[in-house]
């Protein structure tokens, strides 16, 4: 960077200069950093902004804005040449304390103190561009889902390689009779038109189709897969799309509903090819089938069996009765259901089902016979009824997400194998944080479910993709769905979650998009979601590095291998730039440009600390920039306030927080510290799946530092919120501005 030209911008807009002293304001970025400040009435208007721009244009390359959130108005605060930092001088300050106060005032120049601190040390970030990037997209699975994801792709310009491991592509919808109803009026089972979209997948020349080949080997990162196949080639691909689809429950283990006492009781995948071959007949005596029941729920919602919901085994059932008995109209068919499941278009077909004369008992199946009677505790009326006379059980068995190669696997997946990301076997020492013992973390590696690895990732963490316990691919399901926690990979169809034809179509769509935004983000250096666009990426200093390996160990995208010698070696493509590598690392040998725990821990000491005899404590909070930050701005705009004695550290993820940022602070006389973010544990909402809970790790540590300090524990606390958390994220504040004020001041004031 060349040389640094700060220009420093205040805005008196939206109530700010009513409610605050600007030229106080003024005063601080003059007589405490030597910097000319301009004020403005309406910064983020067009003469606001061309004020700035003018002077960008006129050298300067760091601009300082107090006005706003740092999450609104971004891209009217965004300069080509120049770094953006913001001070947020309306929602943390005026629109949550009282105008004219004093202490909204102190609050107000410690936001600009905080801001300006720190700008000297904020580097403009230099992306990690090196060599050739693969626009190429990689989809395993050629079913219906795979199909879909490689015309879609092929038609927005990528080339696309797809691997099937049968001689066949179409997967499961190969086998169907027809499909569920996907267009207006939703009413009646549809033809299966899969050899249209065979057709359109063979006949474009930007798709490769390998059939009967598997991935033996995936090195690389996003935009330079290096993708090993069984026949011995090496292809590079830039994302890779897994659409590897479902197995059927295995109907063995479903002997308590006759499956194995008869031949005539089958499972919805066994009769749906009967019907694809013509008119079904009893497997026993090869008889016309006249009365059949479903079974629903057949091993799905049961902790036994599968814990969830296979979401289409209801409407498969009704469009199975009705093929029957548009064979027959003389046919009986039942459906015995526990919850009849048709949401949305659905219920047209579940109406079509009941005009047709489809029978529905709600209740639960006791025993089937080998003479096919099946036992019914029906609901409805109480009592036990037996359906005698029937040609065929058909049993509605759920969905098996294919998260490794089901030709390899021995059994179905079992939830012990599922959870685990750790091997406990390899224990490796590391120093301790702040001082302590050593201490023994355990290696992660992603557990080796049964059956052989889709990808073969040759990364420090696996060959897996990390699976949640029912085996479906790990997700943040609330704001990035088809993401894995392998960066540049993406899941889609039912191997992300139970759906159906249509779902795993619109499904390859958006994981289609995620691919390709990964590939073009890769070639760029810019990061991926959540922090899209972000240039930076993690540098180590070699020189300190002690190769404990806490940053390869708890990084949670599998992001850090290590070289021969044991150092960590940073695939900056794959990394989320979360910082959690950073916040890990007990040297502080871990940065960014744009951010580092001496920006973080500068900021902290940059806050005017009132002597224990003002009346006025200081509270930390370090609250995460995805959840705690747009709770409290949403806080904010309802005009819910909060103590004015906090000052708020935003931070990309808890999980880049050091511990020592924390001894830093209670070092220069903060009374207590919060920190504020995402939910922990296996059903998690942090945004990089693990900073919380990694957070709250490293915090049970903290212990030992507080009390060789003299420090009560209960200074120190982490809370959860949620970005949906606004009505009561003031309350979590001020409680423990209360508790921090009973138990009194900070004895390291004025040291």
């Amino acid at each position: 960077m060349s040389e640094r030209k700060t220009g420093v911008y205040l805005c008196s807009g939206c109530g700010i200069g009513e409610a605050v002293n600007m030229a106080a304001l003024e005063a601080v970025a003059k007589s405490e950093f030597k910097l000319e400040p301009k004020c403005h009435a309406l910064l983020c208007g067009d003469e606001g902004v061309g004020l700035i721009r003018a002077d960008v244009e006129g050298g300067v390359n760091q601009v300082v804005v107090g006005a706003c959130s740092s999450r609104v108005m971004a891209d009217r605060f965004a300069f080509n040449t120049a770094m953006t930092i913001r001070a947020d001088l309306r929602e943390k300050v005026i629109w949550s304390h009282p105008a004219g106060d004093e202490d909204t005032q102190m609050l107000a120049e410690d936001h600009i103190r905080m801001a300006l601190s720190h700008a000297p040390k904020v580097k403009q970030a230099e992306p990690w561009v090196e060599g050739n990037y693969s626009q190429r997209i990689c989809v395993l699975g050629a079913g219906v889902t795979g199909l879909s994801a490689a015309k879609e792709a092929a038609a927005l310009g990528h080339d696309v390689l797809l691997v099937e491991r049968s001689s066949e592509l179409g997967g499961h919808a190969r086998l169907g009779s027809k499909r569920l109803p996907h267009k207006p009026p939703y009413d009646a089972p549809a033809e299966n038109d899969l050899a249209d979209l065979i057709k359109a997948v063979e006949g474009n020349s930007k798709i490769t189709v390998k059939t009967n080949t598997t991935v033996t080997k995936t090195a690389g990162m996003p935009g330079k897969f290096a993708v090993t196949l069984s026949c011995g080639a090496v292809e590079d691909v830039g994302a890779i799309i897994i659409a590897t689809g479902y197995r059927p429950y295995d109907p063995s283990k479903l002997g308590h509903l006759g499956y194995g006492a008869s031949p005539d009781v089958v499972t919805n995948t066994q009769f749906e090819e009967m019907l694809k071959a013509g008119k079904p007949s009893r497997k026993s005596n090869g008889a016309a089938v006249k009365s059949v029941a479903f079974i629903q729920c057949a091993g799905s919602r049961d902790p036994n069996h599968l814990n969830y919901c296979s979401s289409v085994c209801c409407a498969t059932s009704l469009k199975q009765a009705l093929e029957v008995i548009h064979a027959d109209p003389t046919a009986n068919c039942y459906v015995v259901y526990s919850e009849m499941r048709t949401p949305g278009v659905a219920e047209e077909l579940y109406r079509t089902a009941q005009k047709a004369g489809v029978i529905f008992i709600k209740g639960a199946v006791k025993a089937v016979d080998g003479d096919l009677t099946v036992h019914v505790a029906d609901e409805l009326i109480g009592e036990n009824v037996p359906l005698k006379g029937l040609d065929m059980v058909v049993l509605a068995t759920g969905m098996v997400p294919n998260s490794t190669n089901p030709d390899a696997a021995a059994q179905e997946y079992g939830q012990e194998q599922l959870n685990a990301d750790i091997d406990p076997e390899a224990p490796i020492k590391v120093a301790g944080y702040c001082g302590e013992a050593p201490a023994t973390v355990e290696k992660r590696v992603q557990a080796q479910p049964p059956g052989g690895s889709l990808l073969n990732l040759q990364y420090r963490q696996g060959p897996h993709l990390p699976v949640l316990h029912d085996g479906f691919a790990d997700s943040h399901y609330i704001c990035f769905p088809y993401e894995t926690r392998r960066t540049g990979i993406y899941t889609c169809g039912p191997v992300r979650r139970p759906m159906d034809w249509a779902e795993a179509v619109e499904d390859s769509q958006g994981a289609v998009m995620k691919a390709i935004q990964a590939v073009r983000s890769a070639s760029a250096g810019a990061a991926l979601h959540p922090r899209v666009g972000d240039l930076s990426f993690p540098k180590v200093n070699l020189n300190q590095c002690t190769k404990c390996r806490r940053c390869t160990v708890e990084c949670p995208f599998g992001a850090i291998d290590e070289d021969e010698k044991e150092y960590p070696q940073f695939n900056a493509t794959r990394c989320r730039r979360c910082g959690t590598c950073m916040g890990a690392c007990p040297v502080r040998t871990i940065s960014f440009d744009n951010y580092s725990v001496e920006m973080l821990t500068t900021q902290i000491k940059a806050v005017k600390i009132p002597d224990e005899f003002s009346g006025k404590p200081r509270i930390l909070i370090i609250a995460c920039e995805n959840d705690a930050i747009p709770a409290l701005d949403m806080a904010a705009i309802k005009r819910h306030g909060w103590s004015a004695h906090v000052r708020i550290l935003s931070v990309r993820c808890l999980g880049s927080v050091s511990l020592l940022c924390i001894s830093d602070a209670l070092s220069v006389g903060y009374d207590g510290v919060m920190l504020m973010g995402c939910k922990p544990g296996d059903d998690y909402q942090c945004h990089f799946v693990k900073g919380s809970a990694m957070a709250a790790e490293r915090l049970s540590k903290i212990g030992e530092t507080l009390k060789s300090m003299m420090l009560e524990p209960e200074r120190v606390a982490q809370v959860e919120v949620s970005i949906a958390d606004g009505e009561r994220i003031a309350g979590v504040i001020n409680t423990f501005v209360d508790q921090i004020t009973a138990i009194g001041f900070n004895p390291f004031k004025g040291f």
